[in-house]
């Protein structure tokens, strides 16, 4: 039998709320680290098996498994990942308010659908095969915002 470890404080995250929060914040979120049962939500969020959230974020199945089942939370590098895609999410959000009607616009599963599909600007690449890094994420987000002005194909 496994010893029982100490649980540690939580932190409730959102995506608009991440995305606008100040970047202390952020880093205190990460620094405590999200439930790790956040990863079945953001999958659930985004209409994306949770196998593909996993392996996009470069995330063991086993041991975030593991953390749920334990109620624990993740990591700072496995938070970091999972708060990275938040972002994203409250990203496209923010850029389909500014840019008109955001009525009906389901921002997690959009996110979802472009993160699977090959970009020019990644050489064919998906934006999910970048989604394991910060360096990756924030590439991704670069392009994510490009997007809305028409600065890349």
């Amino acid at each position: 039998m496994r010893p029982e470890k100490p649980h540690r404080p939580t932190v409730f995250v959102d995506a608009p709320k991440i995305y606008g929060a100040d970047p202390q914040a952020r880093i205190a979120a990460i620094r405590k680290g999200i439930p790790a049962s956040m990863v079945s939500s953001l999958s659930a969020k985004m209409g994306m098996s949770k196998e593909s959230l996993l392996s996009s974020l470069g995330l063991s199945r086993a041991t975030i498994s593991r953390k749920e089942k334990d109620a624990t939370v993740l990591s700072k590098d496995e938070s970091e990942r999972v708060l990275g895609v938040e972002t994203l999410i409250g990203m496209a959000q923010a850029m389909v308010e500014q840019s008109g009607d955001p009525a009906g616009f389901d921002a997690a599963r959009w996110l979802s659908g472009w993160l699977t599909k090959p970009l020019p600007a990644l050489a064919g690449a998906t934006p999910a095969s970048y989604m394991d890094t910060f360096e990756g994420q924030k590439l991704v987000a670069e392009l994510l915002s490009m997007s809305q002005s028409g600065a890349y194909a």
